[in-house]
């Protein structure tokens, strides 16, 4: 039951900024959790750790060590990157717009409302509270949008919808002179964007560039003027004190602004200046506008932009979904190119400059674009909407999605990549189905069609359709591909089809109500149809009598599922139970009570609390376990709960999310968001739903995109829609509001040893592997259970040794043995000695593998999953170094 969280499928991005560390690794929010991509092994995870609420803002150090978090609810979170565990939380006053580590990763800018505070930067030191204020700057009277770092992490750039661009310096100014914070004016519109430009022979700021919502690009240029500084004088007024702290200078040494006043009248009446520092250069100067230009994409707005220092060249995303690249400080465009009708909320260059980075949150577009060559280093989209069902492929590598946005993606396990995208369905995909075969995937609509897809050659080889237009909600397929079948809503039947003519060849009807479930008996051709008639009913399909036998419930039954060795039958009722029959006798065998297990939180809508509320107490998805030895169930609740079948009793509960931006986290809400038109977050005020003129792309507001509005004006709801286990049984998913979860067994903090003695010890292994005994070693391990050291076994046989070694292991430690052969198999180099070691494996206790292979055929299947892996990568290869052979041969002939 040791399942961890592993990966979030569905939705590459959602939002919020994305940043590039180290050149390759892409960091982008999704939700309230963060998802790393590798853009070299086409790799994507998702960290472990949630905030409370969606995430708006993301920051990594210089080194990639740190990130740093900031949600809707202005939560931050400071997180060791490489150990994937939070150090440090801090809450900020005001809403974040924008975070950015230091060059030299000392310090932290936070745009806060219309402060910039500096903070110092945690890192590994083991403090209470890991951060440090070191300066507040108050300049500004309105929001601030943006900011940059001067290379020498002196200076800030800060851009604000108050129409200026202001130069801070983060020191005191030699002399005792009070700096005044020169301003860069003549904006017409908020800065979106505004970065230092450097000199490639000093690596000293030179200029700077202003980007503004309204589309102009403004250029600035420095004159260096050793003569004077910009100084306020005493009679004028000073700087405003920093509010809510002391000032500090950057070393952290406190300063009392009484004291500072009397030095600075000392020096500057004994005229003594003292030496300008190095880094006061941009303190005494001059900034002038050297051009504006217009990116002449009018009536569309900017709305995200990046610098490149090293290439001198901007991007800019607009509100129409075009992208311009711009050489500067001439302005001229490189590329304008649309990659979609909606806005751009992020673009970045990476560290080279060679990779473009764009992110569309209303389509949860996610794009790595390289410019020289105008190819796609990246292009992933998730589902526009929830996703409804799910499907692992029998080898389990592959996962098939279907959404309310028409759409079924196929992804890849390993890699969480979506590689097809199969969009002609007119409807919503209710049901999927993976073919034994595993190269066709079966899908069902509300469209009134079933369509069966090639995964080799992906297009819809066949589509089978009723005489009269119905929506189909389940589906089904026998087990040699022969028949399919498919459940409606509207008309209560079940159809059934030939899989080979494509013709219909039965329609079932004995149905009162909508027929959610369906499913086939693994054993024989046995069909089971659940329905809201409050009847499951068995039939024979090839015989064609009908309905077999009837099982009588006394309420809805919302789904149906057989166990993998047909002798158990198990199906949801409305009341919260989860009902097994013995499909054979048609006897109740168990029943399990899950209303209270199920129970969801309380929605903003909702009159009652969660604890008298009936609504969502019930599972409207189970699955059965590899083994069937226990049942996963999920429904309209944030719980996702695992039982024993034979003893009935709650293994485990499962939270999918923490997150308070969706409706139904909660068990109790906060009385005072409560007035009397309604909890706080759905009244509409005049800025939610329009900011500035530009509709803002949320996942809030993809219900009111759908005819009719929603009573809580499209707020997510968290429920599960659909629960798998791979037939490996070392993973299942779970489709839910925030995603494809994918939960994997983790065996790498558990200590379960199988057949532990007083001498079964790590010395006694290494002792018997000094002595050359592997043969003993190897039990030892194994009766240790400890993983690393059944590897080092393993790999410690020598080959002619396999044959003997395998033979004199006892029947009991064989599935533990073909687990760890399926993991070396993945991650070792030596693939001729681990499938030596397979076939010595079968060949010695092959009679008792098939005897005992249902408790063996989750690790069987996990090895043979990495059997095919490897198998297809090595075929690639050969054919290929093949070609190159022909054409390196057919050359040198012709020569």
């Amino acid at each position: 039951m040791n399942f961890r969280f592993q990966n979030l499928l569905g939705a590459p991005y959602r939002g919020g900024n994305a940043v590039i560390s180290n050149n390759t690794l892409l960091i982008s929010p999704i939700g309230n959790r963060v998802s790393i991509t590798d853009l070299l092994k086409s790799q994507t995870t998702t960290l472990p750790f949630q905030s409370s609420s969606n995430i708006s803002r993301i920051a990594v150090s210089p080194d990639g060590t740190f990130l740093l978090a900031v949600d809707d609810r202005n939560r931050c979170q400071f997180v060791n990157l490489r150990r994937r565990v939070v150090l440090h939380r801090i809450t900020f006053k005001h809403p974040v717009a924008a975070v950015k580590f230091s060059p030299d990763a000392s310090l932290i800018a936070v745009a806060a409302g219309k402060l910039v505070q500096i903070w110092r930067s945690p890192g590994f030191r083991r403090d209470y509270f890991g951060f440090e204020l070191v300066r507040t700057f108050a300049d500004f009277d309105a929001k601030v949008t943006a900011f940059d770092w001067s290379p020498d992490s002196n200076y800030l750039l800060v851009g604000s919808k108050d129409l200026t661009a202001r130069i801070l310096y983060l020191k005191k100014v030699s002399g005792g002179v009070n700096y005044r914070p020169f301003s860069l004016l003549g904006h017409r519109d908020s800065v979106i964007g505004s970065f230092f430009g450097v000199d490639a022979k000093t690596n000293r700021v030179c200029k700077a560039y202003t980007v503004t919502r309204d589309g102009y690009v403004f250029s600035w240029g420095f004159t260096a003027d050793n003569e004077g500084f910009s100084v306020i004088d005493e009679d004028e007024g000073s700087e405003p004190a920093s509010p809510g702290t002391p000032m500090r200078d950057v070393e952290g040494n406190l300063e009392s602004g009484g004291d500072v006043e009397v030095k600075k009248r000392k020096k500057l009446e004994n005229g003594d200046e003292g030496l300008v520092r190095e880094d006061e250069y941009l303190c005494r100067g001059k900034w002038e506008m050297l051009r504006k230009d217009c990116f002449t994409q009018a009536p569309a707005k900017a709305t995200a932009c990046d610098y490149h220092r090293g290439l001198d060249m901007i991007v800019v995303g607009f509100s129409s979904g075009v992208f311009g690249l711009y050489q500067m400080p001439e302005f001229v465009c490189i590329h304008l190119l649309s990659i979609s009708r909606e806005k751009i909320t992020t673009a970045l260059f990476n560290e080279l400059g060679n990779w473009l980075t764009f992110g569309c949150a209303k389509l949860g577009q996610l794009l790595v674009w390289e410019w020289r060559s105008e190819s796609y280093i990246l292009k992933q989209q998730g589902h526009y909407f929830d996703v409804n069902c799910v499907a692992y492929s029998p080898d389990s590598q592959l996962l098939a999605t279907g959404a309310d946005d028409n759409k079924v993606k196929v992804w890849t396990v390993s890699s969480g990549f979506c590689f097809v995208t199969f969009s002609e369905h007119t409807n919503s995909v209710t049901a999927l189905h993976f073919m034994a075969s595993n190269n066709c995937l079966l899908s069902a609509s509300l469209d009134g069609t079933v369509r069966a897809w090639d995964l080799i050659r992906y297009r819809n080889f066949k589509t089978f359709t009723t005489p009269s237009s119905r929506q189909f909600v389940s589906l089904a397929a026998d087990q040699s591909g022969e028949v399919i079948c498919a459940g409606t809503s509207d008309s209560f039947e079940v159809f059934v089809w030939s899989m080979r003519t494509g013709r219909l060849l039965d329609v079932l009807s004995a149905h009162e109500g909508p027929v959610h479930g369906l499913t086939f008996s693994p054993t024989n051709a046995i069909l089971a149809s659940s329905s809201w008639d409050k009847t499951v009913r068995l039939w024979d399909v090839f015989n064609g009598k009908g309905a077999v036998e009837t099982l009588t419930h006394t309420h809805d039954v919302l789904t149906v599922v057989y166990r993998p060795d047909g002798r158990q039958l198990a199906c949801s009722t409305l009341d919260g139970q989860i009902n097994f029959w013995d499909p054979i006798d048609g006897v109740l065998m168990y029943t399990i009570e899950g209303a209270r297990d199920i129970a969801g939180g309380r929605l903003m809508t909702d009159r009652r609390s969660a604890a008298n509320s009936t609504q969502g107490k019930y599972f409207t998805t189970l699955c059965y376990s590899a083994d069937g030895s226990y049942i996963l169930a999920g429904g309209s609740s944030r719980y996702i709960c695992i039982y024993d079948v034979s003893d009935q009793v709650l293994l485990r509960r499962f939270q999918i999310t923490h997150n308070l931006s969706i409706d139904g986290v909660l068990d109790f809400l906060n009385s005072k968001n409560m007035t009397d038109a309604g909890p706080l977050e759905l009244i509409d005020d005049d800025n939610s739903d329009i900011e500035d003129g530009l509709d803002k792309q949320t996942r809030g507001k993809i219900g009111l995109d759908l005819p009719g509005a929603l009573p809580n004006r499209g707020r997510p709801v968290i429920q599960t829609k659909g629960l798998r286990i791979a037939p490996t049984g070392r993973s299942f998913v779970a489709a839910t509001t925030e995603g494809v979860l994918v939960y994997s067994v983790d065996d790498s903090f558990i200590f379960d040893p199988t057949d532990l003695d007083i001498d079964v010890t790590p010395e006694a292994v290494d002792e018997a592997l000094s002595e050359n005994q592997p043969s003993r070693a190897l039990i030892l391990s194994l009766r240790l259970n400890e993983d690393s050291y059944i590897k080092k076994c393993i790999l410690a046989v020598s080959p002619p040794d396999i044959p003997a070694v395998a033979t004199s292991i006892p029947n009991k430690y064989l599935q533990r043995l073909i687990e760890a052969l399926a993991d070396l198999l993945e991650n070792c180099p030596h693939l001729e000695f681990i499938l030596r070691w397979s076939q010595e494996l079968c060949k010695a206790h092959g009679n008792s593998i098939q005897q005992n292979s249902r408790n063996l055929l989750p690790s069987l299947k996990s090895l043979q999953k990495s059997i095919t892996r490897i198998h297809q990568d090595l075929a690639d290869t050969c054919s290929s170094n093949e070609y190159m052979l022909q054409y390196l041969c057919s050359s040198a002939a012709k020569k």
